[in-house]
């Protein structure tokens, strides 16, 4: 299973740059685009009454400017468990929520 830091080095090339935030403090100033996500549990597969594969679950958003967004598109492409919920509009920024098993 591969760890939280693996998969900020993806989030960091899928987007292009290091505006990935791990459940960043609400006074870190943030750059867009970004990402920003957090833990979120953990999601257990069981076979004959054992574990059989643990998946961490995280939340996040994708924050931009653009409302055609290219990096959710991307985000679906490169993690195969990977969902998004309906997007938002917020202080003049696109919100691009989505569930990520890694």
């Amino acid at each position: 299973m591969a760890g939280r830091l693996e998969l900020h080095e993806e989030l960091c090339e899928l987007l292009g740059s290091r505006n990935v935030y791990y459940q960043p403090p609400s006074s870190v100033q943030m750059k867009y685009p970004c990402i920003r996500y957090s833990s979120d549990g953990v999601d257990v597969d069981r076979a004959n009454n054992h574990v059989y594969i643990t998946h961490n679950r995280y939340e996040g958003v994708i924050i931009d400017y653009d409302p055609d967004s290219k990096y959710s598109d991307n985000l679906i492409k490169h993690f195969q468990m990977c969902s998004l919920a309906p997007g938002f509009t917020k202080d003049g920024l696109n919100h691009f929520p989505f569930t990520l098993y890694y």
